[in-house]
């Protein structure tokens, strides 16, 4: 069986609003991720993808707070160190993030030879300025990055090189476990896949030991990671493999997501366009039921009042949240396609 590199048991974190009002932005959320494999996170703007990210680097700091559950990288446990000791010990080489909009994350000012050495020294204050270059240099060689660059201002570089070059920086301690949130949302088409190929790249060449990618666009996941988890207002609705949620997807909600933007797969080609109705809830006041019972038009009453937990189903791995049966909603989707 393949190693774990990152487990996490019901992780539960919350914001506290100026009028003392609790934001439960990541609700009892588990997950796993195997060494060697990378993990896509999928939903609309607003349902937690952002703040799972921040949770799952012990990266608290107010209005956002931990309050309950796991986070164990590597097997070690993480949860609820004080934000210094996260830091010092597992911002860099126990897990690295890559946040929105990185590229514009750079000081102008400091040439990115200068935020290598930071990260480095922020675990090995003694690290002599050589051997930091050296390391940085054979780092940009073996990701076919201009070398040049490291002596350069963020200012002199593209967009794409100024993407590229903050993954390589955020990851030349080789984490365990890499969170990337929408790496490639700011980019044109080329530039895009150039960071994708890179990605997947330095999984095969073990600089990273497993990936999440996290992006609104659940298509886009389909070549980039293993599995696929879909995440509505603070909960997971549906994990699957890539294949089986782009293909087969089973909550009312993962369906909505492939059939609200065109995909060229062959297979959904011929999927209709439509919309998914409504606005997530108001997380200050949840639904006490199913969350996204009021969007969902096979909702049934009892939906609104029962909440249900996530639940096993098929092959190993694969779960769902949804008081239907996969069978009756397979059925449903299939004479909805043939109308």
């Amino acid at each position: 069986m393949a190693k774990k590199m990152l487990e996490v048991k019901g992780l539960t974190t919350k914001y506290v609003t100026r009028f003392h009002e609790d934001v439960y932005a990541v609700d009892h959320v588990s997950l796993d991720i195997e060494e060697g494999k990378s993990l896509g996170i999928a939903g609309e703007s607003g349902c937690g993808k952002s703040t799972l990210a921040l949770s799952l680097m012990g990266y608290y700091f107010p209005p956002l707070h931990y309050m309950s559950g796991d986070i164990i990288v590597d097997g070690k446990n993480i949860s609820g160190l004080d934000p210094d000791t996260v830091r010092k010990t597992v911002l860099g080489s126990d897990v690295a993030y890559i946040p929105q909009a990185a590229m514009n994350a750079l000081n102008p000012t400091r040439k990115i030879l200068a935020f290598i050495q930071d990260v480095i020294r922020a675990h090995d204050p003694k690290a002599n300025k050589k051997d930091i270059k050296d390391m940085a240099i054979k780092r940009f060689e073996e990701l076919h990055l201009p070398r040049e660059a490291l002596d350069k201002h963020a200012v002199e570089l593209s967009g794409g090189m100024k993407q590229r070059v903050v993954i390589a920086v955020s990851t030349i301690l080789s984490p365990k476990v890499l969170i990337a949130d929408e790496p490639s949302s700011a980019l044109d088409v080329t530039s895009q896949k150039v960071v994708i190929k890179m990605l997947r790249e330095m999984m095969d060449k073990g600089f990273i030991k497993s990936m999440i990618f996290i992006t609104h666009e659940l298509p886009l996941l389909y070549n980039v990671t293993d599995d696929i988890m879909v995440m509505y207002a603070g909960q997971i609705v549906e994990r699957g493999s890539a294949k089986e949620m782009v293909f087969d997807p089973v909550h009312p909600y993962s369906r909505g997501l492939m059939r609200s933007i065109l995909v060229p797969e062959d297979g959904t080609r011929s999927n209709k366009l439509v919309a998914i109705p409504g606005t997530p809830p108001n997380l200050k006041r949840p639904p006490a039921g199913c969350r996204f019972a009021e969007r969902c038009k096979y909702a049934m009453p009892s939906c609104k009042y029962n909440s249900l937990p996530i639940m096993e189903f098929g092959e190993e791995g694969r779960s769902y949240r949804c008081a239907h049966s996969v069978e009756h909603l397979r059925e449903v989707y299939a004479n909805e396609d043939r109308e």
